[in-house]
């Protein structure tokens, strides 16, 4: 079993809530209620050990001695570790996207650029376990995490292809002509980049990042000639 001495702890509210101690005894909440706290206690428990010590590293044995969750709470709330690592995964890319897609400002495409980047990392940076689990480790679950990871870069891409051909319109400098493929290899290069800084920096400075790419990536989407 790990030591838990040394597992660091998820920000509470960013990704995960840490759910509060279900009192002893009788306590009124019903089944269901009892299910959504020992969840979140389970996922967050997976996300700490895997950032800690890797996919592969992390059992059912270590989550649940870590939640403080009982086995048997755990077979009521997920199938097995990996469907408790899809659930928790799936949390991570709904909130990573919604606040990288509420930067957006649909008005200037250098602005839109710039201000993605910044929900994206900022997001990242305000807790950094949770981004270390996801961003790196569970690229060892298997198919289903790359295709659902895959899944959410290509649609982030397709929402800003979208804004970039409607910016067309009215912004002569925008190259209408651009594949779809662009703008995935963008969101891909902007990930990759946050990847290697939380695999090979104990604190990393994720936003700085945004100033020494975004007039490339902006640049990138106007007219050549």
């Amino acid at each position: 079993m790990h030591n838990s001495e040394h597992i660091p702890s998820i920000t509470d509210g960013i990704f995960f809530t840490v759910p509060p101690k279900l009192p002893r005894g009788p306590h009124g909440l019903d089944r269901e209620a009892v299910l959504d706290i020992n969840r979140e206690r389970l996922m967050i428990a997976f996300t700490e050990l895997v950032a800690a010590h890797g996919y592969a590293a992390t059992g059912v044995k270590e989550v649940v001695a870590r939640s403080k969750v009982s086995r048997s709470s755990f077979y009521e709330c997920f199938e097995d570790k990996e469907q408790c690592a899809d659930a928790a995964y799936e949390r991570f890319i709904t909130v990573l996207t919604q606040k990288m897609i509420a930067h957006l400002a649909y008005g200037d495409i250098e602005a839109d650029v710039t201000r993605i980047l910044i929900g994206y990392l900022t997001t990242l940076q305000s807790d950094l376990v949770v981004a270390r689990a996801f961003q790196g480790e569970m690229d060892a679950a298997g198919k289903i995490a790359r295709d659902r990871r895959r899944a959410a870069l290509h649609g982030l891409a397709a929402v800003l292809h979208a804004e970039h051909r409607r910016q067309c319109d009215t912004d002569a400098t925008l190259d209408p002509d651009l594949p779809a493929e662009v703008f995935v290899a963008s969101v891909y290069a902007a990930r990759q980049l946050a990847s290697d800084l939380l695999d090979t920096e104990v604190a990393p400075d994720l936003v700085a990042v945004v100033p020494r790419i975004s007039g490339w990536l902006s640049a990138g989407l106007r007219r050549t000639t």
